[in-house]
């Protein structure tokens, strides 16, 4: 059953150095209410959604993500959210959530966002230096990170998210701390914290190639890391996924799906969806995508079943790569009635061999392991190397005997 709906709104100000989303870049001016391009892809959008096959069960959340969909209007994000209720079911008490950058929305915009439906802010801070704002190709500034937590703060919005990076080029453990402590003290309920990824075709990777980039040393951002897990959960934020801090009851329930590799819809250019064993794409170019639409409207009920389903391997790993970012870990009990004893045993042999290093924890009950997670911090800051592992040893395993 999907109960969580992602949908992809992929405009842009400008293209930030880090970014490969597929987004379209509209400029400083541009917004929903005056923009042809948008209002366009909210149409086919709609169009998506309401051809889409439906399973029957009510949507629990909803993530508005980009993009900046703080660029769509207000009418338009209502009319994407009724489109959705209409076709698919929007369950009462569900998470809706939107991504919003500071310096693209007002009060009165978050008002009437919060009417339309959205209860749940995640707002793109990345940095609160200027120098590292301006590195990064961001269109906002400080002042702009904190006239929107201002206006969240009298939108009395509940549950709001705020995104940090660490490891931009030229950062410091000092401006790291320093983000942390201005994150804490504006009072979110979530704080997401991702190590800088260098994709191919940005402008980062780009620069680092031709030796223009200056980033801090791999053992300084493994410092800015540990000091995120100690600080975070010492100001009551629970440390409960890789990157991700919730105070009590505020875990982000749609990342939460991605995180147990459950199932869900997925709209709009570039957007993934995963049902029944497969993970469908939609094409990354905004023409593509309105084709793409129109091959849907045409057969709209086998049009999914073209792409074959994973392998039993591949759910697997994907299974295990996902759920080990979870502080919590994976119960292998429950997997092991989905593929099997013998396709778990050998990744449990090893996966022995990082309990003595202090990166895995194998929870054991009346002899079994029961559930596996890696440590908090090392297991989870050195988890690329425990996955590699993991994925050696899926190459060539027994059959599973059940699943």
């Amino acid at each position: 059953m999907r109960q969580a709906a992602y949908l992809h709104l992929p405009f842009c100000r400008r293209r930030c150095f880090y970014c490969d989303f597929p987004i379209s870049v509209v400029g400083d001016r541009a917004r929903g209410e005056t923009s042809g391009t948008i209002t366009d892809y909210v149409h086919w959008l709609c169009r998506e959604i309401q051809a889409t096959p439906h399973d029957g069960a009510s949507l629990h959340s909803v993530f508005l993500g980009g993009g900046t969909p703080s660029l769509l209007s207000p009418d338009q994000v209502e009319r994407i959210l009724i489109t959705l209720d209409q076709r698919m079911g929007i369950a009462s008490g569900a998470e809706i959530s939107m991504e919003m950058d500071p310096g693209t929305f007002t009060l009165a915009q978050l008002r009437s966002l919060q009417a339309a439906g959205i209860n749940r802010v995640s707002l793109g801070v990345q940095a609160f230096q200027e120098d590292l704002l301006a590195a990064c190709g961001r269109s906002h500034r400080r002042s702009d990170i904190e006239a929107a937590a201002t206006w969240i703060s009298q939108a009395q919005v509940a549950n709001w998210s705020l995104d940090l990076i660490s490891g931009l080029p030229g950062q410091t453990l000092a401006q790291w701390e320093e983000s942390l402590n201005c994150a804490i003290a504006l009072g979110p309920t979530h704080l997401s914290c991702y190590d800088l990824v260098l994709e191919p075709p940005t402008v980062f990777a780009k620069r680092e190639a031709a030796g223009q980039l200056k980033l801090p040393p791999q053992e300084e951002t493994a410092m800015m890391y540990r000091l995120a897990c100690d600080q975070l959960p010492a100001a009551g934020f629970q440390h409960y996924e890789i990157s991700n801090y919730a105070r009590s009851g505020y875990q982000c329930r749609h990342n939460l799906t991605y995180w147990r590799n459950q199932s869900f819809y997925g709209f709009g250019m570039g957007a993934s969806s995963y049902h029944d064993q497969r993970r469908v794409a939609r094409p990354n170019r905004r023409v593509d995508y309105y084709a793409w639409v129109e091959g849907l409207e045409q057969q709209p009920a086998t049009y999914f079943q073209t792409v074959p389903p994973l392998s039993w391997r591949d759910r697997l790993f994907e299974t295990l790569m996902v759920g080990l970012r979870l502080t919590a870990g994976i119960d292998i009990t429950a997997l092991a009635q989905e593929f099997g004893e013998s396709a778990l045993a050998p990744v449990v042999h090893q996966l022995r061999s990082f309990v003595a290093q202090g990166w895995v924890v194998l929870d054991a009950e009346g002899g079994q392991v029961r559930r596996l997670r890696l440590t908090d911090p090392e297991g989870l800051l050195y988890s690329n190397q425990v996955l590699v592992s993991i994925l050696e040893t899926l190459e060539a395993p027994p059959l599973p005997t059940s699943g």
